[in-house]
């Protein structure tokens, strides 16, 4: 079983946001980057399959420009095979991500793709849903556990309500949640190994497909500061405050 997993680059999870002072964007330069924390999970469940024999090869690929095969050395580092980078310099949207994935999956023919159920940076959670509208295949987001057999996969996903268990045939479409594993460490012989893995780059232009972006950021800015509470003596005295000061009751 061939498994695709998809990795994005993003700032670490740790670092603090500045905004730029045109208020184009964040502030990217010169900033710590690292895989995306939803995608490691993702990478993490692939190599647990592959060391239960149950996939045979990980392919792992990301979108972007050249920094991005940091990432995809350390996704190879975790235990993937071999690594795809479809060199862009232009930031894309979350159809255009799908497009290209849509066409790589026609060419690699996976059995199971993998992905983080969204990126921390911009927080879309839109390209497995769109991803499995494009192949036809089926979907399971917000995994938090996984079955794979040789026809199916059993996904627990967590919704609203609780828990719900989907069985999907194969090949299928997941999205990873926080809870479906913990990424391991790359040990330092397999940062090693990583450096002889294949690794294949491919020019956006080869896919010709439609990208154009279809959104325009008018803004980015900061939130305002939440003000600070205040302590109230009785209740009836928040209710007074509720109704003639916030005026969120009548």
């Amino acid at each position: 079983m061939k498994v695709l997993v998809a990795i994005k680059r993003v700032i670490d999870p740790y670092v603090k946001i500045r905004i730029k002072d045109d208020g184009s964007g964040v502030e990217e330069s010169n900033v710590k980057m690292a895989m995306n924390p939803f995608c490691e999970i993702a990478v993490e469940e692939a190599v647990r399959l592959k060391e239960a024999d149950i996939a045979s090869e990980i392919v792992v690929v990301s979108v972007g420009d050249d920094a991005c095969q940091e990432q995809l050395r350390s996704a190879l580092a975790l235990g993937a095979d071999r690594a795809i980078h479809i060199a862009t310099s232009n930031k894309l949207e979350p159809l255009a991500v799908a497009k290209l994935l849509n066409a790589l999956v026609q060419k690699e023919q996976p059995s199971l793709m993998l992905l983080g159920k969204q990126s921390i940076d911009t927080d879309n959670n839109q390209v497995a849903q769109m991803l499995s509208a494009l192949t036809g295949y089926p979907q399971g987001t917000f995994a938090s556990e996984l079955t794979v057999n040789t026809q199916t996969v059993i996904v627990t996903r967590e919704i609203d309500g609780g828990l719900e268990t989907l069985s999907l045939q194969l090949p299928a479409i997941i999205s990873t949640d926080l809870r479906l594993n913990e990424p391991r460490y790359a040990s330092l012989p397999n940062i090693m190994k990583a450096k002889r893995k294949p690794f294949a780059v491919i020019a956006i232009d080869e896919f010709e497909l439609d990208i154009a972006p279809r959104q325009e950021i008018i803004d980015v800015m900061v939130p305002p500061k939440r003000e600070s509470g205040i302590r109230v003596e009785s209740v009836q005295e928040l209710v007074t405050k509720l109704r003639n000061e916030a005026k969120v009751i009548e």
